[in-house]
């Protein structure tokens, strides 16, 4: 992919981009270009011929408990996929339109909060994305004249440099009663601990418990209207207590990494909008999202997010290197605290990839994935009575499924030693399972793309593999942003031995896993019985 060498190249470039985002999304069937229906076509027809030129292996005598196992993991999965899909779209079509209605009345009436606090941290961004972003949150509060405190938590004087000058050129128009600008320069290492400084300045202000605070990243860049489409939701609806928005990637590097995250946003749409109905989500993003200020100014969430941290029966107590939007959900969730998402809101996040693209990949799964593991456990501990049964069960079934996203791949290798051949029956239920998949995705993208099945496969194997690996070494942290930290890396003698212990716990554990389904296929067998 295209990756503009100078700030000024980057900022034109930038700049179409987001023009292009900003259009409306087209109607489903508009989103197909010629090629992707080509390969559509191409692909079903493919599918047809293997499946009446190769032999049905699916009910061969040899392998029929196979495809049994095989054909329940898939109805299961899929019927997972069905009812968000289901829930999705009923609160999307049916119970989204009130919410965005009422909220509409109270702005047109002239409903504003009494002041907004804006917690933002940066990093040794780029110059062009840091002017971007500050941008487009003065450009906002220029419009709407909500009285602002922008809080922004730096490690240097190389990002306040950015800013001052940024705003000093193009925002002198703004009055100091409207926006105030507080610069913050943490004195110990860590976003966290840029974040709980931030809450603790927060606090020493005259914040008023309906004041909304939002949290959000240094490269997170306001779409149109996103204040005015997110604040008065909290005044349509007196008990909801933090949100989250829409996001679309702005990707500066590999372009198949491009569409593998521009796939994972319409994963996540499609999610939230399920769990959405139930008054939850599974995760605030830290990209933006907005909290009642009465919810997050007190001691123990402050707390909580400067030095949360699990207690381990291996690795002792160790804190959480990233996922401070983890930590805030799971100490909303854990108080009851009602949440929601607003799709219409759009907030554009812009990744540079400068490393190689799958390592990135693998990183950012290691980093995903260890912050939902650390945290879904003890969320499960809470128990459905905490929270809504779906919700609940949604954290259960993350646990379970990176276990049965493996049975697939092993068994089908494994039965084609039976029923030589099998495997490429089983290639063909998986082809046709992600197209089918990806259809439902294709509703919630700008775009229909037909590499997405392929990479929703690959994503699918390498996540759960990466899950497998993280629940074994969950001390383990790695963040490339911020000055590369890591955390849980093998120093002394006592912290070796405990990877060791861990490395064979994982290795155990896939050989038992490999052994059990080998038992299952019949290519093993228990001496005796």
């Amino acid at each position: 992919m295209y990756s503009p060498e100078d700030e000024y190249g980057f900022d034109k470039d930038l700049a179409q981009r987001l023009r292009e985002f900003e259009k409306p999304r087209k109607p489903y069937l508009r989103r197909w270009g010629l090629p992707h229906i080509c390969i559509l076509a191409v692909t079903a027809l493919t599918l047809q011929w293997l499946l009446l030129n190769l032999p049905n292996r699916y009910f061969d005598p040899r392998v029929l408990h196979l495809s049994l196992v095989l054909g329940t993991l898939g109805i299961w999965r899929f019927g997972w996929w069905f009812t968000h899909s289901v829930r999705a779209a009923y609160w999307g079509k049916l119970v989204w339109p009130g919410m965005r209605a009422r909220a509409d009345d109270l702005w047109q009436q002239g409903w504003r909060p009494k002041r907004l606090h804006i917690q933002m941290t940066t990093y040794y961004e780029e110059p062009s994305i840091t002017k971007r972003v500050i941008g487009s949150i003065l450009g906002q509060v220029r419009r709407e004249r909500i009285p602002t405190t922008i809080y922004i938590g730096t490690g240097s004087a190389y990002d306040e440099n950015i800013i001052r000058d940024f705003i000093e050129t193009y925002a002198q128009d703004i009055p100091d009663d409207l926006a105030k600008l507080v610069f913050l320069r943490q004195n110990q290492p860590g976003k966290r601990m840029a974040i709980g400084m931030i809450l603790r300045a927060m606090c020493r202000e005259e914040v008023d418990p309906d004041d909304l605070v939002i949290f959000m990243d240094g490269d997170a860049l306001y779409g149109g209207d996103v204040l005015q489409k997110c604040l008065p939701m909290f005044a349509a609806d007196p008990e909801l207590g933090a949100l989250t928005t829409d996001e679309e990637v702005i990707c500066y590097g590999p372009d198949w990494i491009a569409r593998w995250l521009d796939m994972r946003f319409a994963q996540r749409r499609l999610a939230m909008q399920s769990h959405a109905l139930a008054g939850r989500v599974l995760t605030l993003t830290g990209r933006m999202s907005v909290f009642r200020a009465s919810h997050i100014l007190t001691r123990a969430f402050i707390r909580n997010i400067e030095a949360d941290h699990l207690d381990h029966w291996l690795w002792g107590r160790f804190r959480f290197l990233s996922g401070d939007d983890k930590s805030s959900w799971y100490r909303l969730l854990s108080n009851g605290v009602k949440m929601t998402y607003v799709p219409d809101a759009t907030v554009y996040t812009i990744e540079v990839i400068k490393e190689n693209g799958l390592s990135r990949m693998v990183q950012n799964f290691r980093r995903w994935s260890g912050n939902m593991l650390r945290n879904g456990a003890r969320a499960i501990a809470l128990g459905p009575r905490r929270m809504p049964f779906f919700i609940w069960w949604c954290i259960v079934d993350q646990r379970i499924a990176m276990w049965t996203m493996m049975v697939s791949p092993v068994m089908a290798i494994l039965g084609n030693f039976i029923a030589p051949g099998y495997i490429w029956n089983c290639l063909i239920w998986v082809v046709f399972s992600r197209v089918t998949l990806s259809l439902f995705l294709f509703g919630y993208s700008r775009k229909a793309d037909m590499s997405w099945p392929f990479i929703l496969y690959l994503n699918q194997v390498i996540n759960a593999s990466v899950k497998i690996y993280m629940i074994f070494h969950l001390s383990k942290q790695k963040w490339s942003n911020r000055g590369n930290q890591s955390a849980g890396e093998a120093t002394s003698l006592r912290d070796r031995m405990r990877n060791w212990f861990a490395l064979f716990q994982l290795t155990t554990a896939v050989c038992l896993f490999v052994t059990l389904i080998m038992l299952y296929v019949g290519l093993m067998e228990i001496p005796g019985i």
